[in-house]
Formats: C-alpha cells, sequence, structure tokens
C-alpha cells in the first residue's frame, strides 16, 4: 500500500545536518519526496511510497541526527503525487 504525506517539524533541526539525515533515511528505505528549510527555522518534507518505509522515516525524523532537538513532527496525508520519482533536497522556502 502507498502512503504519501507532507511533514513540518520543529526544534532545533536547521544547521544539524537534519535534512541530509533525511535525504539517507529515504534514499536507503527507497521513499520518494523531498526536504528543505524554511525560514520560520523549521523542516518541511513530503515522503512517498510503500507505507512501512514512510512509517520508518517518519520514526527517524522524530528522533533527528544527534545534534537534533525535535519539538514536533506534524503529518498530514496527501494523495498520491506521480511526479515524484527520487528524493530531492529543495532550497529554503
Amino acid at each position: 500500500m502507498q502512503r504519501t504525506v507532507h511533514v513540518m517539524v520543529t526544534g532545533i533541526v536547521q544547521g544539524v545536518g537534519y535534512r541530509a539525515f533525511v535525504e539517507r533515511q529515504a534514499r536507503s528505505l527507497r521513499v520518494c519526496g523531498w526536504v528543505r528549510n524554511r525560514k520560520d527555522g523549521c523542516v518541511e518534507a513530503v515522503l512517498s511510497g510503500e507505507a512501512e518505509s514512510v512509517e520508518a522515516v517518519l520514526t527517524a525524523c522524530r528522533r533527528g541526527p544527534r545534534l537534533a532537538m525535535v519539538e514536533e513532527v506534524r503529518v498530514t496525508e496527501r494523495s498520491a503525487d506521480g511526479e515524484l520519482r527520487e528524493f530531492d533536497v529543495l532550497r529554503t522556502e
């Protein structure tokens, strides 16, 4: 079963390798989508793939890399996006 989610992560998640961490987790689990920093200090991502793999990336997002201090991970279900074929790190928006 496929699952696509929009994720907003708050806390100390910029300048600590959080985007690269999410990218590694997603690629290792064959999850497509993207991740980016936002000007408001949070990290935003879209994850799409097998439901178990997406859930595994979300679990990693809640933990974060060693220097991160994750306060909240808000997850919103989305309809599948047929254009997501790999995982990208986008510019800050």
